[in-house]
């Protein structure tokens, strides 16, 4: 395997990592964008405050669709936050920009169809498959950093 390649300029499949990833964060803004946007059209709040400044403690509550918003969202910081470390590590590794690039875009696709079928509540397994293919490219990657460094092990 080859050695590991840092520096960003030198390193086009960082670059592309880059693109990939500031993409997935935008998409995270975006779904804590709608919770809000939510919390406000349900008139559901989560501190007592913000229920006070838009109508009283009665407003102090749980909704369904805030919920399934605030899931949404957790389940991308779950999912999202590892792939930007093995997405970073192994753009070092050398990987060809076009095999790099199969796996964030697989990735990244994967992830928005899972925000989708999360927010729209699209019937089973559309979720589960999402979630699942989103795994595959993050499993690649990490055997593949395994396999790039256990010689230093």
């Amino acid at each position: 395997f080859p050695p590991l390649v840092v520096g960003v300029n030198n390193n086009v499949v960082f670059s592309c990592f880059v693109f990939y990833a500031v993409l997935l964060l935008l998409k995270m803004y975006v779904l804590a964008f709608i919770t809000g946007q939510v919390r406000l059209r349900k008139k559901a709040f989560a501190n007592p405050e913000d229920a006070m400044r838009h109508g009283g403690l009665q407003y102090h509550r749980l909704d369904p669709d805030v919920e399934r918003c605030r899931r949404a969202h957790r389940n991308d910081m779950e999912n999202i936050f590892p792939f930007l470390f093995l997405g970073a590590i192994y753009s070092m590794t050398g990987p060809s920009l076009g095999t790099a690039r199969l796996h964030f875009v697989a990735f990244t696709a994967a992830r928005v169809l899972h925000s989708v079928a999360y927010l729209a509540a699209l019937p089973a397994p559309t979720r589960s498959l999402a979630y699942v293919a989103a795994q595959v490219p993050c499993l690649s990657m990490a055997l593949q950093i395994m396999a790039a460094v256990a010689s230093y092990a």
